[in-house]
């Protein structure tokens, strides 16, 4: 039996536990690498968003009320779900999406984990008894937040909706869901479907695939009471904004463009190994991905040479084959990710391998010594585009880290594991990592970025995800009432 059948969903939104036309335009779900038509999906409205609120709210109190052990069971059997249909689910990421069997497979071993440690949330400490000048007992309680709204991207929308929604669900709260139209299939479907087979009770998880309005509806609406946006740094900056003049929580994870240190001791090789994973995986749709390769001067000329050797012998073609990079996501990333690369150069950025397309098959590309103004280095490229600068000393490599609007992950290669880690307490980063590359992911550990990256680690983790999908009250009791002077 198809677990992701296209016809149960074809021209519809999921409300309220059925599948319903939605009031927005339908979407047609379209495959990257071949053009092809792989679905219809229906559009939701404001509307749509206001009907899901309204019952999502009401579902969520007698979810919360139930015993922890019964909301763990269902988050358990959820990655049990992911790991039994994993198979067909990589199938619709690689076609959907784009990516490489590996990478869409690893996104489904993630999402497994993401529910299995959201799965320990429920029984986790709700509260702490606090000091009290009273003869009173004093304690803090954690409270679900309500209703709370994920909005997650295109790239990988398996890892960056599920990593929300899990967590969110556990603490006893409902979600309303807007994955990116052009991956609502493996963003939004496979999730509904997952958590209706796991037992979910209707109206927890609402499905509202659409565009800006959508959004726009969820963040203002009064009964959604967190928003948990994952997206471009220009967008979070508006869902923020808009957010904040409704006094809710954003939690925002945006964009990057990590700084990978190569140090005078580093092993070439293995620094080249380490750089092309995180710069070409996934054809560089990856908010992690290693954007500028800083390299000690002694062994630049070496690494930009063999760093653009294995750029021109990776193979980029359709992900359902044996190759390394599959297409972009579509036209309009495509020629902004060909517009960096034409204007670096143009600016004096050396182009060592790469620079070219065919379709939405991006060349892997190395442009090697850029300005520090050329934009494939200053900017977040969204694409498969390594820029490489040499640099003289430790104080070097700090300031041109440093020198970026973004702060999310941070690699650096040595032979001397303290020195890097030292070298990092210098750069403003949310993830570091020493002597491996920057793009990584693990449900127990805290996920985010500062500066123009986000608004700190919001995901992974008890602790993040706790502060993220719960309100803190104080509440205090006495044996008998007081009496006050008045």
């Amino acid at each position: 039996m198809t677990f992701i059948d296209p016809t149960v969903f074809h021209g519809r939104i999921h409300l309220d536990g059925e599948w319903v036309e939605g009031q927005g335009d339908p979407i047609d779900v379209i495959e990257p690498a071949t053009g092809q038509q792989l679905a219809t999906i229906g559009g939701a409205s404001p509307e749509d968003v206001t009907r899901a609120a309204r019952s999502a709210a009401i579902a969520q109190r007698e979810w919360a009320a139930l015993p922890h052990p019964e909301r763990a069971a269902v988050l358990h059997r959820a990655a049990d779900l992911w790991e039994r249909h994993s198979e067909e689910i990589v199938g619709w990421n690689t076609r959907e999406v784009g990516a490489i069997a590996p990478m869409a497979g690893f996104a489904v071993h993630v999402a497994a984990a993401e529910c299995r440690e959201a799965g320990s949330l429920p029984s986790h400490p709700l509260g702490e008894v606090l000091s009290s000048e009273k003869p009173r007992l004093s304690f803090a309680q954690r409270m679900p937040v309500g209703v709370v709204g994920v909005i997650s991207p295109f790239n990988v929308p398996i890892i960056l909706g599920i990593r929300a929604v899990a967590p969110a669900l556990a603490l006893g709260n409902a979600v309303l869901l807007k994955p990116d139209p052009r991956t609502a299939v493996t963003g939004g479907v496979t999730m509904v479907r997952i958590f209706e087979e796991a037992g979910l009770p209707a109206g927890l998880l609402q499905l509202l695939p659409g565009g800006v309005e959508v959004g726009s509806a969820m963040v203002t609406d009064p009964e959604v009471s967190v928003i948990a946006f994952t997206g471009s740094t220009q967008a979070g900056r508006s869902v923020g904004e808009l957010a904040g003049k409704h006094l809710k929580r954003a939690h925002l994870e945006l964009g990057g463009n990590s700084a990978f240190i190569v140090m005078d001791d580093a092993d070439v090789d293995r620094a080249v190994n380490l750089a092309t994973w995180g710069a070409f995986l996934h054809q560089g749709q990856i908010c992690m991905t290693i954007g500028r390769h800083l390299v000690h001067e002694s062994l630049y000329e070496q690494y930009v040479d063999k760093l653009a050797a294995k750029a021109d012998s990776m193979v980029v073609g359709d992900p359902t084959g044996q190759v390394h990079l599959g297409p972009v996501i579509d036209t309009g990333q495509r020629d902004k990710i060909m517009s960096l690369i034409e204007r670096s150069v143009e600016m004096g950025a050396q182009l060592r391998a790469g620079g070219t397309a065919d379709g939405l098959f991006v060349r892997p590309t190395v442009l090697a010594g850029p300005p520090l103004d050329a934009p494939a280095y200053c900017e977040e490229v969204f694409g498969p585009v390594a820029s490489v600068v040499p640099f003289s000393d430790d104080d070097e490599a700090v300031k041109l880290a440093s020198a970026s609007d973004y702060g999310l992950s941070l690699g650096i290669v040595t032979a001397q594991p303290m020195r890097g880690l030292a070298l990092a307490g210098r750069i403003p980063s949310g993830i570091v990592h020493i002597n491996d590359q920057t793009v990584d992911d693990e449900a127990n550990s805290p996920f985010g970025g500062v500066k123009s990256s986000g608004t700190g680690s919001r995901h992974g983790g008890a602790a993040a995800n706790l502060d993220a999908f719960t309100e803190t009250r104080w509440i205090t009791m006495q044996a008998e009432p007081g009496e006050y002077p008045l």
